[in-house]
């Protein structure tokens, strides 16, 4: 049963919020490029966020992993603070310019994270109550092994945090990491339920998935705005985005 202090629905906001979800290796990260790459060359303006990636706690977090300092509590503290900085310096400048934000993670990693760490679901869903509504949320399912062994191919190592080894699920790494794994997936198919997140079978070919999405993505294209045939810097400059975005959009001296 869903919790009202997360609300569902569009956000009310002229832009457009579209987040993909998944355990890692389920494949969201490349769709999301995929389907950035087709609205900027429709012309939309999209700006790209990810998780954990705020600079004001991104230190704080690296000291933490680094020296094993962080508890279940107090890494969701840290989590939720990343996406709060987030949210109110890239999200929503985004959304009431106009703009399609793309978000590769959102609430939904917190709630399967968290969650599978044993911190309190209502707590969670309370934590993360000032979170803007995503026009389209989609969950990318893959099977727990099939993700394990994308992984495998292509990662050097894994994460001490990441295989959940704080938890001491199992002392050696790898089985650490599929327990920990198997565990958010599970979180996955409840918030599924409970969110309405759009199930994307990430074990078929890439091309069809990415055509699965547009196809769902495009109705909601109807009314925003498209970039004019100008210099990038004087629009983001008209529609009142500033900082990184605006930096960006620069041309290189």
């Amino acid at each position: 049963m869903a919790q009202d202090n997360f609300q569902r629905g569009e956000s009310g906001f002229p832009g457009r919020l579209i987040v993909v979800e998944g355990i890692d290796g389920s494949g969201k990260s490349t769709q999301i490029d995929l389907l950035q790459k087709w609205l900027q060359s429709r012309g939309y303006l999209t700006i790209f966020t990810e998780w954990n990636s705020s600079p004001i706690v991104r230190a704080t977090t690296r000291r933490g992993k680094r020296r094993h300092l962080l508890t279940p509590l107090s890494f969701s503290l840290i989590h939720s603070a990343d996406f709060a900085s987030r949210v109110h310096a890239q999200v929503l400048p985004a959304l009431q310019a106009g703009a399609i934000v793309l978000a590769d993670r959102y609430v939904y990693t917190a709630f399967a994270r968290d969650a599978a760490r044993g911190v309190s679901r209502p707590w969670l869903r309370r934590l993360y109550s000032f979170a803007a509504d995503p026009t389209l949320a989609f969950y990318f399912d893959v099977p727990l092994e099939e993700a394990i062994q994308r992984i495998v191919q292509s990662r050097a190592a894994i994460k001490y945090y990441e295989a959940g080894m704080d938890m001491n699920l199992h002392e050696d790494l790898f089985e650490s990491f599929r327990i920990f794994q198997g565990r958010i997936l599970s979180e996955y198919e409840h918030l599924v339920e409970e969110f309405n997140l759009i199930r994307i079978d990430a074990t078929e070919p890439l091309v069809d998935q990415q055509q699965r999405v547009r196809e769902l993505v495009e109705p909601h294209l109807q009314g925003v705005a498209r970039i004019p045939d100008r210099d990038m810097h004087d629009f983001l400059r008209q529609v009142g985005l500033q900082g990184r975005y605006l930096r960006e959009a620069q041309p290189a001296p």
